[in-house]
């Protein structure tokens, strides 16, 4: 009997739904500064990349927007002369049902960016290719580790009094 009731009370727990609606570039910019200023001497790049998140409700009912920004940087070892800038938004529009209020915020900055970032990987490589560049491949984005780093840094802020 144990085992049935236990049964019953895990397919009670109702489950976890996420959907993608839609999916879309809301900012890109792209600038080659190598052809641009004429970069001299041999070009060795070295890549920066940076990745930001956010997330806000939408109107309709369990609907979310969800905001992951990059931007890559290439400049050249010798040197420093920047040889590329691209500034990626992409923002997918999700349907989040059943997750406990306590884990929707990690759930939004976690899982969703997660979802979305193949097709931002694949537009970075695109149009750093299509722009005259090597392909950037951009390196799997640890978001949990993103998503502690903005609380801790948003503890700190709170906790550092401000004149």
């Amino acid at each position: 009997m144990a085992d049935e009731n236990g049964a019953g009370a895990a397919q009670q727990q109702p489950q976890i739904g996420m959907k993608i609606l839609g999916q879309y570039i809301r900012d890109m910019s792209f600038e080659n500064i190598l052809v641009q200023k004429g970069v001299t001497g041999e070009v060795q790049p070295e890549l920066k990349v940076e990745v930001a998140m956010d997330a806000k409700k939408r109107t309709a009912e369990n609907q979310y927007e969800v905001l992951t920004k990059y931007k890559v940087t290439s400049t050249n070892k010798d040197g420093g002369a920047q040889l590329f800038i691209l500034e990626l938004e992409y923002a997918g529009l999700f349907l989040i049902e059943n997750v406990p209020d306590d884990q929707l915020h990690p759930f939004l900055l976690i899982e969703c960016p997660r979802q979305l970032f193949p097709f931002a990987r694949r537009i970075v490589s695109d149009v750093t290719r299509d722009g005259g560049f090597p392909p950037v491949n951009l390196d799997n984005v640890d978001f949990v580790a993103l998503y502690r780093q903005e609380l801790a840094r948003r503890q700190q802020a709170e906790a550092t009094p401000t004149n």
